[in-house]
């Protein structure tokens, strides 16, 4: 599935985003989990900041 959403980014408009992923540590269980999110090309060094 994350071919697709991929491929479908590259096309068209697509090329002003970019798929970010982010590992968050849960603080119940101190399991580390993946956050993915699609965001403007301008937003992703401000997306690893929070």
């Amino acid at each position: 599935m994350a071919k697709k959403a991929v491929a479908s980014l590259q096309k068209g408009e697509g090329k002003g985003h970019t798929k970010v992923i982010k590992m968050v540590k849960s603080e119940k269980t101190g399991a580390y989990t993946f956050r993915e999110e699609i965001v403007p090309n301008e937003m992703a060094k401000e997306y690893f900041k929070k």
